[in-house]
């Protein structure tokens, strides 16, 4: 088992609920410096000023395309674009899912790497929503993730059926380059469970448990 310190510093300490507001959001920043998270992530409209109040203490991370990944490709850009000019230093997108069923690879590579640029040097991951993609369909996103500009490859939104498995993680594992990197995100409720998605060759993890996990121990 990894200390604890180590474990919380591959956490994107995340809270993306509908009903979130300001309030909610500061503790999140709060906790995630004290307990020396990756970044925190939280929904767009509360980049501007979360970065204002973080004041560069912690990686502010967003979502485009979120939670369903069907927006066209220029919408996607701008909530991008628009994202990284409000203070976003990570961004993670959803990709269409429908493209991926349909084989559209090729289309669903250059989106990703037009949002990439849009992105200007921040890093961008991309949510793949395993639960809806077969392992074939998984293992060619990869590929797709392996040609692209992306840094990561993201098993889930937390928002759909299921969230990160560790079969999933593994057959990512297998056929990412090692150039790029994997979130698991979505139901990861135990410190033992994000210790062995960090085995299997997580390098994030997309979760809003695990601080406050640490938190209740105290």
């Amino acid at each position: 088992m990894r200390k604890i310190e180590e474990i919380l510093s591959k956490v994107d300490h995340t809270l993306l609920g509908v009903d979130s507001t300001w309030d909610d959001i500061k503790t999140i920043i709060d906790d995630g410096i004290k307990y020396k998270t990756a970044s925190v992530c939280i929904p767009p409209s509360f980049v501007k000023r979360a970065n204002e109040y973080a004041q560069g203490r912690i990686e502010i991370c967003t979502v485009i395309g979120f939670p369903n990944g069907y927006s066209t490709t220029l919408v996607k850009c701008y909530e991008a674009e628009d994202a990284v000019d409000n203070g976003a230093d990570e961004i993670d997108m959803v990709i269409n899912v429908g493209w991926a069923k349909e084989g559209r690879f090729d289309d669903i590579l250059d989106e990703i790497n037009k949002v990439k640029k849009s992105c200007k040097g921040r890093l961008l991951k991309v949510i793949i929503e395993t639960c809806l993609l077969t392992d074939d369909e998984i293992v060619n996103m990869c590929d797709v993730i392996n040609k692209s500009d992306a840094d990561y490859i993201k098993t889930s939104t937390g928002f759909s059926t299921e969230g990160a498995n560790f079969r999933v993680v593994e057959l990512m594992k297998n056929n990412i380059n090692s150039s790029k990197c994997i979130k698991a995100a979505g139901g990861i409720s135990s410190i033992e469970d994000a210790d062995k998605y960090l085995d299997i060759g997580a390098d994030r993890l997309g979760t809003s448990r695990i601080v406050k996990l640490v938190k209740n121990n105290k």
